[in-house]
């Protein structure tokens, strides 16, 4: 029994990474905890059906298919010719069931009791569950409430979706086969990551968006080398197009009919309808609560995680923005920390994170980019290194990753760092942990990195930017050598036929 009277202390609505992170936390305060989650296992739709099956899904796509071979072996090579569906979801399979199982034990451990039914509100501390067989429905009262329910793919009513032939992300999983043609509507970032899976298998892609650039929150560097690595791997890209109308034809080869506003006619053997998505909020009756909504079914929150309601917190990809996984664990610890009066430091992890993109090559970035600080009047330099140039690239064979820097010429701290290629996501944590200390990029310069590895990047990219900065650079007195010297100096060079040139040293 939870304090004054409540069965709980804190109900948590929904079990995905926000929820378990405000459970825990709540229960490590020595609280009376519940979960409630709808779907008969936990994890909501990170473990189930995005975050982790998505990126599991793309690693048995880039193994099964030798996708980071071709750079050394050439682009026929393939681990597997002919790969299934069920080939791809084995894994995919093996590595949700971990998940759960970690999760259900992370639960028992904190003694978080957890239920299986469906939440609805009937007033801001009461709650109404409702289960499948013979336990039906019964009701049960709360001191504090985070909703983590997160979201569902946005679904047009017009669109004649099935799940085969005209499916959102949430339908991957359950494809019965694999497509020999797909046009994918909507190129955000859910969608060009399954657009870049599917032509790694050599799916023939077509990709329609109504945005001139792909991925424009991105620098504009990145967007564009992702733009060109993607048409390089035969997708079709359509952009600054609208979709007018989706039809599926019976009886012939590609039944999938998508026409445009500008009076284009696509066909395909399947469409990925990937228009971003909405809080799943419709079932649980906010009204009843006071709790508000905007008009994506996602709820505002103050800096503390709190509805218009006090006592009731909303956490995860159901309050917008940023809608990451490694967010919504911070904001739930937050959420339930603040709920039960502790402060916190950081509120949520909210100001300095990164994003990944696991589209293929994948995508990492923190901080600032070149069009941000244009727009700011902030001045700034850049420092490049391409995977090319580096000895671990060459091993792995990605001649087309880029890792971006981008300081300040005054005080030379780091701004932001933007990285495409093999291990961005990983790599991107050492330009974070340099600019969460207000680093110098000097430290880079200096720095002693392990060889050969893809860390060796930040080195060069720091390198390649202070030689920038020093070449516009006000002008050292030079201390000339003697006559002597100088004649000798010349000499020599001339004698093993050099050429002496003064300018930008690319290092």
């Amino acid at each position: 029994m939870g304090e004054r009277g409540f069965d709980y202390d804190l109900v948590v609505i929904g079990s995905g990474p926000s929820g378990q992170r405000a459970a825990i936390q709540a229960a490590k305060l020595g609280k009376s905890v519940a979960i409630i989650e709808r779907a008969r296992t936990v994890g909501g739709i990170c473990v189930n059906y995005g975050t982790i099956p998505s990126k599991t899904f793309r690693e048995a796509v880039l193994h099964l298919s030798g996708y980071r071979e071709r750079g050394i072996y050439g682009s026929s090579y393939r681990v597997k010719q002919e790969i299934t569906i069920d080939d791809l979801l084995y894994r995919v399979q093996q590595v949700v069931r971990s998940e759960i199982d970690v999760i259900r034990n992370q639960m028992t451990r904190n003694r978080v009791e957890l239920i299986e039914a469906t939440a609805t509100f009937l007033d801001p501390h009461l709650i109404e569950l409702t289960t499948e067989g013979r336990h039906g429905k019964r009701q049960i009262t709360a001191r504090k409430v985070v909703i983590a329910c997160g979201t569902e793919a946005a679904r047009d009513t017009h669109i004649p979706f099935d799940g085969q032939r005209v499916f959102t992300s949430d339908d991957v999983l359950g494809l019965e086969r694999l497509p020999r043609s797909i046009i994918v509507v909507g190129a955000g970032v859910i969608g060009i990551e399954y657009a870049t899976m599917f032509a790694a298998l050599g799916v023939r892609v077509t990709v329609v968006d109504k945005r001139p650039t792909l991925l424009p929150f991105l620098d504009h560097e990145i967007s564009a080398a992702l733009t060109y690595v993607v048409q390089q791997s035969n997708v079709t890209m359509r952009l600054g197009e609208e979709v007018a109308e989706i039809d599926v034809i019976s009886g012939v080869s590609k039944p999938v009919e998508v026409r445009l506003k500008s009076g284009k006619v696509l066909h395909a053997e399947a469409a990925l309808y990937s228009i971003g998505r909405v809080g799943a909020t419709e079932r649980l009756q906010l009204g009843n609560a006071g709790v508000q909504a905007d008009d994506r079914n996602r709820i505002p929150v103050n800096e503390h995680f709190q509805s218009n309601v006090e006592h009731v917190y909303a956490v995860g990809d159901v309050i917008g923005f940023p809608s990451l996984a490694s967010t919504s664990y911070e904001q739930g610890r937050a959420a339930a920390r603040h709920a039960f009066g502790l402060r916190n430091d950081h509120e949520g992890g909210i100001g300095l994170f990164p994003y990944g993109i696991y589209t293929v090559p994948e995508i990492s970035t923190i901080g600032k980019s070149e069009d941000e600080l244009t727009a700011a009047g902030i001045a700034y330099e850049i420092g490049k290194a391409n995977y090319r140039e580096i000895s671990r690239g060459q091993i792995i064979g990605d001649r087309t990753g880029l890792l971006k820097i981008i300081f300040s010429p005054e005080s030379r701290q780091l701004l932001g760092v933007h990285i495409m290629g093999e291990g961005a996501s990983e790599l991107i944590h050492i330009g974070q942990v340099l600019m969460a200390h207000n680093g110098k990029i000097d430290y880079f310069a200096d720095a002693v990195f392990n060889f050969p590895t893809l860390a060796e990047c930040y080195k060069t990219a720091a390198l390649d930017g202070l030689n920038l900065d020093q070449a516009t650079a006000p002008a050292k007195p030079i201390d000339f050598p003697s006559r002597s010297r100088t004649l000798g100096i010349a000499a020599m060079f001339l004698a093993v036929g050099l050429t002496v040139e003064i300018g930008r040293a690319h290092v």
